[in-house]
């Protein structure tokens, strides 16, 4: 971890403070592009075959499912390329690299499922209209394989899914999907034993229902970061009152919080310290950047040390 520490000319001496990056995107991709590989490569042939036997046996869930499907495969491709993209080194035009491309996969992701709700949503609602036989068994052993597909490629980032948005997106896709597939198991069963053809798009719509339950907090902290909002799962007021300790601070103003990337999180600040003497520790910086990243998943941080505060701006508190 560096400092630097840069004297003004003005009556309040501002000191300028930089804490050097912890950057371990490019480890980061390396364990999850094998996964993204599988996932992509083991939904989309799944994809296929769910869509063929979804017109073959007639059934509006089975053809959801494999709407939905196929949009987990745009869903997981976004976020592979967002999380390759992170790996990218900063540039003079892009300074702070492409870590943001993370937050628009997570957006997009959250649309897409919007817009592939919808979809199923209109054919159930037409199919309620003109009811017709499916082939239940069929149905039954398509929606089966889909289960232990999207389950078994979920599992795959359910770890990562913890920390990183964009991840939780691709996560939440697999889920959701294999919960739907085992609803439409336990729907074409209970039509193959009482001909109940109305079960069919019944299941569509609640399907329709899990989708926008779900996506609705992806796409709230997907927007929430695109407008540089305070991460989900970090306090401000904790973070200041921890500022607050800091030896020597006698003030916290000008704090911000906001995300990077869907798991890298930034902050800045200005610390009121009569001594200023923080810029004179390395050990000080390297504790406060250890601890804001532990206990408060903050990775960047920028603290500029005033000796008094600066009310040039009308922004002492």
């Amino acid at each position: 971890m560096h400092s630097h520490s840069q004297g003004s000319s003005d009556k309040h001496s501002h000191d300028h403070t930089g804490h050097e990056h912890h950057d371990a995107s490019t480890t980061d991709f390396a364990n999850v592009n094998t996964s993204f590989m599988i996932a992509v490569g083991a939904n989309l042939g799944f994809t296929v075959i769910e869509g063929v036997y979804g017109f073959i046996t007639d059934s509006v869930a089975l053809l959801g499912d494999a709407g939905h499907n196929l949009s987990d495969v745009l869903g997981l491709l976004l976020a592979w390329g967002a999380a390759y993209l992170v790996t990218r080194k900063s540039s003079d035009a892009y300074s702070y690299g492409y870590r943001r491309t993370t937050i628009l996969a997570a957006m997009t992701n959250a649309i897409v499922l919007v817009f592939a709700a919808s979809y199923i949503a209109y054919e159930s609602i037409e199919k309620f209209f003109v009811l017709s036989p499916i082939g239940a068994e069929v149905v039954m052993i398509v929606a089966a394989l889909g289960i232990l597909v999207n389950a078994g490629t979920a599992l795959l980032f359910m770890r990562g899914s913890k920390h990183d948005l964009n991840l939780r997106g691709a996560y939440l896709h697999l889920a959701y999907d294999a919960g739907i597939s085992a609803a439409v198991v336990v729907g074409a069963a209970i039509i193959h034993f009482t001909q109940w053809l109305w079960i069919d798009p019944v299941l569509g719509l609640l399907i329709v229902g899990v989708i926008l339950m779900g996506t609705w907090g992806l796409l709230r902290d997907s927007v929430n970061l695109i407008l540089d909002a305070v991460p989900q799962g970090i306090e401000p007021s904790r973070v200041k009152q921890y500022l607050q300790t800091i030896e020597g601070v006698t003030e916290v103003h000008d704090m911000h919080i906001w995300g990077m990337s869907t798991r890298e999180n930034c902050l800045t600040a200005h610390l009121v310290m009569p001594e200023n003497t923080l810029w004179c520790s390395e050990d000080s910086y390297t504790r406060i950047g250890k601890t804001l990243l532990e206990e408060y998943n903050i990775h960047h941080i920028t603290l500029q040390v005033e000796k008094a505060p600066d009310c040039s701006n009308n922004d002492c508190h």
